[in-house]
């Protein structure tokens, strides 16, 4: 293990000129302090990656990395979204760093948790997850969307680590082997955990965000629940067939039940009967088909084999 590893912390950012200067001020310190006591490379650096930012963002990243060597950008041609521009770091920085860590621009992942990490990378771990030691800031949807859905990946086979969100370290070798899985629909926190590298977790309290808004309202978190659910398994595909059956098993109850009343001349008042089935069977052809094309539109896109992203400005490049 390399005494003085070269790390790289990535920083994805998507409109976040609030609170980019607070957030260079907060991680070119903890670098410095990092290097000036030997923990790290001298030559180890900050990558922000604009991810199509309409405000300022960019701006301030490409001036900063000409007064600050610890400092460099990397702009995206346009929004690809918050996964995609983790991967673009990731893959830009792969063959210059020992070790990377990537954290979310607003500060709210506890940057003051970053030494931890770099010991335990010193003691031989390739993988440490950030994990928050409680939710007490979330609203009570948040909070109890989150439980549900890591219990439902854990049923259906996904091994994710709960409370953990995209503050992590990952060696040079473990970069190269997630750089392995190809698929368009790349779930990191999902994929972390299949490399099975030995992996340790740091703890940390999770902090209000320093300025600006969040860029995950409801309806991005629950598109990221539904990609993370559809890109790692075909459970719910099987889900929808069992239901099928059910369905059809309680068709023939119903058939045997109306033959009976049939055969004992019972009159039978079928409008209720019959506009409920229609609507639950209705509902659940609808659901049924919207499952199935959501798995037939990630088949569509793997096809395509389209890029993940597009490079404009890369100032590492620059730099060097």
């Amino acid at each position: 293990m390399n005494e003085e590893p070269l790390l790289s912390i990535i920083v994805p950012c998507f409109n976040e000129e609030e609170v980019l200067p607070e957030t260079m001020k907060v991680l070119t310190g903890i670098l410095d302090s990092l290097s000036e006591t030997g923990t790290i490379s001298r030559r180890s650096f900050i990558l922000f990656v604009d991810d199509g930012s309409s405000d300022k963002t960019w701006q301030l990243v490409s001036e900063r990395a000409q007064t600050v060597s610890s400092i460099q950008g990397l702009r995206l041609s346009r929004n690809f979204g918050h996964q995609n521009a983790l991967i673009a770091g990731i893959e830009t920085v792969n063959e210059a760093a020992d070790c990377v860590i990537t954290i979310d621009a607003d500060l709210q992942d506890d940057a003051r948790a970053i030494p931890a990490f770099i010991r335990k990378y010193q003691e031989g771990f390739d993988v440490v997850y950030g994990v928050r030691k409680r939710r007490d800031q979330d609203t009570f949807f948040k909070k109890n969307s989150a439980r549900i859905f890591y219990r439902l990946m854990a049923k259906m086979g996904v091994n994710l680590v709960p409370d953990h969100a995209d503050f992590r370290l990952l060696s040079r070798r473990s970069v190269q082997e997630f750089m392995r899985y190809q698929e368009e629909n790349l779930f990191i926190r999902g994929i972390i955990p299949l490399l099975s590298f030995k992996s340790a977790k740091v703890y940390y309290d999770r902090q209000k965000r320093y300025a600006g808004e969040s860029k995950y309202p409801l309806k991005k978190m629950l598109a990221f629940a539904v990609d993370g659910i559809t890109s790692f398994t075909i459970v719910p595909i099987k889900l929808v067939m069992n239901i099928g059956f059910l369905f059809v098993l309680i068709g023939g109850v119903i058939g045997v039940y109306a033959l009976i009343n049939w055969f004992l001349d019972h009159t039978i008042s079928g409008w209720t009967s019959l506009i409920l089935s229609i609507w639950m069977i209705g509902g659940m052809q609808l659901i049924a088909v919207g499952v199935i094309g959501e798995y037939i539109g990630k088949i569509f896109t793997e096809t395509k084999k389209r890029p993940r992203y597009t490079i404009e400005i890369n100032t590492l490049n620059d730099k060097n």
